[in-house]
């Protein structure tokens, strides 16, 4: 928590905010890595998530949570994204990470497999204690949308301490990139546009390094 200190008096400014939320919503380019999931075997969308996971435990000021009133720190996130069932309904995953991708992949297809087949919402967080609610990061993925810009529910604002993370349609270029929207929501007092720079640039790195040892 010695980073965390460094920035306290921050942390104190945007907590005295009504919304101490900052959203932003940008381009990222990646090295188009679905050649290497379909060679492998990999699922794309499973694949980018491992990546991205990944990168949310790197960088650190996305593992910052508020709870009884003390800012503490995660070990890693619990991923929960939403899938559409074939009723157009939605419905919410729960998976840990793994650091190995193949295990990652298993856990989270299993966990799809299960939202989609409930037939009510589930993994609300509502059977989880407090602290254990802490360690969620939200997950929205909108492969139809190039959008420009998105705005996430919000509970509490004064309690919005979860970072929620979206991205939308993979778009190939010429030069074997993939353009991808991509959007960050965190609670200020923890995370600036320097830091969601940096979990794009993390993410980036994450996927060219698995791609340069395959």
């Amino acid at each position: 928590m010695e980073n965390f200190q460094k920035r306290r008096d921050r942390f104190e400014f945007f907590e005295s905010f009504e919304n101490p939320l900052i959203n932003i919503c940008h381009e990222l380019e990646v090295e188009d890595f679905r050649p290497h999931c379909k060679e492998q075997g990999y699922p794309v969308f499973h694949f980018f998530l491992y990546c991205l996971c990944q990168a949310l435990t790197q960088v650190e000021n996305f593992r910052y949570r508020i709870y009884g009133g003390e800012v503490i720190k995660i070990d890693r996130p619990m991923g929960s994204y939403t899938v559409i069932n074939g009723e157009d309904l939605f419905n919410y995953t729960r998976f840990e990470f793994e650091d190995d991708l193949d295990q990652f992949i298993r856990q989270s297809l299993v966990a799809r497999d299960q939202a989609l087949a409930a037939p009510g919402l589930v993994n609300t967080g509502i059977d989880l204690t407090e602290r254990e609610l802490k360690n969620y990061v939200f997950l929205t993925s909108l492969p139809w949308l190039r959008f420009t810009s998105i705005e996430h529910p919000v509970f509490r604002f004064k309690s919005a301490d979860i970072p929620s993370i979206s991205w939308g349609k993979f778009t190939p270029d010429k030069e074997g990139f993939l353009r991808i929207p991509f959007s960050v929501q965190a609670h200020h007092g923890f995370v600036d546009g320097h830091h969601i720079n940096l979990l794009g640039e993390t993410l980036r790195e994450n996927i060219k390094r698995l791609l340069s040892i395959s």
